[in-house]
């Protein structure tokens, strides 16, 4: 187990806080590109199974690049606090002005794939050219090539040798806890684990699940961690979407979900290669 002497935060931080900015838009199934039928997680209530082209559905992803993506960079910049982006390489390739954006912050990149799809669907073989893609592609997109990786869903078993193989660094399919680790089936591989309890996700699926409800489970969640963090190292996610966040009825608890945060000291709000590069730096000081 970690212990506040074995994983230290910089200047002596509580809690490692990481915002992950998921970028899905652009990269769902759409008939429009070949696909076999039209994206199923969508906020209109309605799915056919008919393989036609659903126009209503693919606004209402695209939503999310033209308004939600501006309100959630305008937060970041306005508190001064860097995320990384798990990207879909083809949303960047449709939207390169947040490409741009993201390379202009110097926010931290990772890899969600080369589309928004069912990676565990795929072959060995498959599957290595489409994580190796994703990093060529996101590299071309934003100038900075990716070093961590986020699953659409599910993962294989070969998975996190096939991430080594293409030069990534870390991933983050786990739910396990609340600190970093390596990675017993790939030594090298760090894990920094996601959390789903905290995404912005359960109002997109839930419609009850309101704005306030998920701020103040965030923030209760932030409030525990930060405590515990005293005596042991901890760490939290908070999952974002540009069309769920991103709406002019939720963006408001993001600002007070920041403002929250920005508030208390010893907090160090950061990057997933930056956590998973302290973990490396503090185990090698260690022996």
């Amino acid at each position: 187990m970690l212990t506040r002497e074995k994983l230290a935060w910089p200047n002596g931080a509580r809690l490692a806080l990481s915002i992950v900015v998921n970028v899905e838009e652009g990269s769902e199934l759409s008939v429009a590109r070949g696909d076999p039928g039209m994206e199923p997680v969508d906020e209109l209530g309605v799915f056919v199974k008919s393989p036609i082209r659903n126009f209503g559905n693919e606004s209402n992803y695209l939503y999310g690049l033209k308004a939600g993506a501006p309100r959630i960079v305008d937060l970041l910049v306005k508190y001064n606090v860097a995320a990384t982006w798990t990207v879909a390489a083809q949303s960047l390739e449709v939207a390169p002005d947040l490409a741009e954006v993201i390379g202009k912050l110097g926010h931290e990149p990772a890899a969600h794939g080369v589309r928004w799809v069912h990676q565990f669907k795929m072959d060995e073989a498959e599957e290595r050219e489409f994580i190796r893609g994703a990093a060529d592609r996101i590299e071309k997109a934003c100038g900075r090539r990716p070093v961590g990786w986020l699953s659409r869903y599910l993962h294989t078993a070969n998975t996190r040798r096939l991430l080594a193989e293409a030069g990534y660094r870390y991933h983050m399919d786990d739910y396990s806890g609340d600190v970093p680790f390596f990675a017993p089936d790939q030594p090298d591989m760090v894990v920094v684990p996601y959390q789903l309890d905290t995404n912005d996700m359960k109002m997109w699926v839930n419609p009850a699940y309101t704005p306030g409800m998920w701020l103040d489970y965030a923030k209760r969640s932030f409030d525990t961690l930060y405590q515990e963090g005293d005596e042991t190292p901890r760490m939290m996610s908070l999952g974002l979407h540009l069309r769920i966040i991103g709406r002019p009825g939720r963006i408001w608890a993001l600002e007070a979900f920041l403002q929250h945060a920005t508030a208390r000291r010893e907090v160090w709000i950061t990057t997933r290669e930056a956590i998973a590069n302290r973990l490396r730096a503090v185990t090698t000081a260690a022996h």
